[in-house]
């Protein structure tokens, strides 16, 4: 076998090592995010359907000072809208941090490959 063979060869099971190495960090960015969605989603049931629907009737019991709403109706009303709108702030931050960790890991897999 001549030198180049042996230099095709192992740049070949080099590339493949990156390749195998970029599609596990692809499966851990993906299941990162799914799983930044699902708590997001839940935090947005909890205070959409939670607060504003089934503990609707104890949270009335609190009003909200100055204003004299009661704490259920306003989460029925503005405190689930306001909830989700920070809730896709908090998303953003999240998904900013996490590509710009998976696109370093994926530079540095680049680079070892």
């Amino acid at each position: 076998m001549s030198a180049s063979s042996d230099a095709a060869g192992r740049r070949a099971a080099s590339s493949d090592a990156a390749g195998g190495r970029a599609a596990a960090a692809l499966r851990r960015y993906w299941r990162a995010n799914i799983r930044i969605m699902a708590v997001l989603l839940g935090l947005w049931a909890l205070a959409g359907l939670g607060a504003g629907i089934l503990f609707a009737d104890s949270l009335n019991a609190y009003r909200i000072s100055g204003t004299g709403f009661p704490l259920g109706f306003w989460f029925a009303h503005q405190g689930s809208i306001m909830v989700f709108v920070l809730l896709i702030l908090a998303y953003c931050l999240y998904m900013n941090r996490l590509d710009n960790r998976h696109r370093r890991e994926l530079e540095t897999t680049m680079q070892e490959g």
